[in-house]
């Protein structure tokens, strides 16, 4: 390329520009597939500081919908409390729309501010059926408070679900929020029945993650886990196994096992009680065989728990894959749907599942 110079007074004659030496050159341009497309993440200055003591709100993306304006917000009552917050069921003046307001207690730091904004924005980016949606977040008064969805069924704590059908349903539609967190990076480190919501439409969803492991490791630096260890993948737990290496994607696929298995047993399915001492859950878990379901259930039921339920977790199947089991399949008339919030059609950039086992 020549270097731009000055032109002359007569360079803007037509008959003055020079003709390409080589016209059948060209240099094509690669074909951009778009079903493979994947979000950029967020550069470190998208968070605004939420230092000041009055009341913030992040930048909004161009959306459809108006920003909310926390003094229209008006409490209705509370649905909910757990350690460093409280939630409640709000309402939206102008609207008459219903919300869940997560209320986080304490004195955060700029720096752990600064990262729960950041973690904010991006959960505010997640949009799928079986994820509680996030729709905003305010600094008000010193309080951290995320405005989320509201789910009228509450959780699933302390279900009984002995029909297959249904709990295959049920797997399917966290199967489902799983694929699409595990697609977009994002790991959950805490599924368990109380952080499984329903709604009157028998939609599930996904809630509490994100801000809940940011806040669990900032305000105990002790503390790298979130709540109770009955959940938690052995791997996760004892540090020695796994040569120390931790699957987060793998750890969410075996505390969804232990919560469908609950779902089934109308219990905790370890031999001791989810609530017991540190000690005996981390024998239960680490070192005692993995539970499995009882022989009164189906063939594929038990072999989809074994697939969640593996110690090794490399052997564990992915939620794309357990999506596809016959477990699933069989009782949801098909476990992988074709639209913008959930699981491609199969052939679709997922591996071919493991082998299903004719064992009984």
């Amino acid at each position: 390329m020549r270097p731009i110079q000055p032109p002359p007074p007569s360079a803007a004659s037509p008959s003055r520009i020079r003709p390409r030496r080589r016209p059948d050159l060209t240099l094509p341009l690669p074909q951009r597939d778009t079903s493979l497309a994947v979000p950029l993440p967020l550069p470190p200055s998208s968070a605004p500081s939420s230092s000041s003591s009055s009341s913030v709100q992040l930048p909004h993306a161009a959306t459809a919908t108006a920003p909310l304006n926390f003094s229209e917000l008006d409490r209705m009552n509370r649905i909910g409390s757990g350690s460093g917050g409280t939630v409640y069921k709000v309402l939206h003046r102008p609207t008459g729309r219903l919300y869940a307001l997560k209320v986080i207690y304490g004195n955060h730091e700029d720096s752990v501010r600064l990262q729960i904004c950041r973690e904010i924005e991006i959960l505010r980016d997640v949009d799928n059926l079986n994820v509680v949606k996030c729709h905003d977040m305010f600094d008000h008064a010193g309080e951290i408070q995320v405005l989320l969805e509201y789910m009228d069924r509450g959780s699933l704590e302390g279900t009984h679900i002995y029909h297959e059908p249904s709990l295959a349903d049920l797997a399917r539609q966290v199967l489902s929020g799983l694929f699409y967190l595990h697609g977009k990076k994002i790991v959950h480190r805490d599924i368990k029945p109380s952080n499984l919501l329903i709604n009157a439409r028998k939609q599930v969803k996904i809630a509490d993650f994100g801000v809940s492991r940011i806040l669990a490791q900032t305000m105990d630096p002790c503390n790298s886990s979130v709540g109770t260890i009955a959940y938690m993948s052995p791997e996760r737990i004892n540090t020695d196994l796994n040569h120390g290496k931790y699957d987060g994607y793998a750890g969410d696929i075996w505390s969804l096992g232990v919560s469908i298995l609950e779902f089934y047993l109308g219990r905790f399915p370890f031999a001791v009680g989810r609530q017991g001492d540190w000690a005996s859950l981390m024998v239960a878990i680490c070192m005692s065989e993995p539970p499995e379901a009882p022989h009164t259930a189906s063939r594929e039921f038990r072999d989809f728990i074994g697939c969640c339920l593996q110690r090794d977790p490399a052997r564990r199947w992915t939620a794309g894959q357990l999506l596809r089991h016959p477990f699933i399949v069989q009782n949801t008339g098909g476990g992988v749907v074709n639209h913008a919030n959930q699981v491609p059609q199969a052939h679709q950039l997922l591996p071919p599942p493991p082998r299903f086992s004719s064992s009984s």
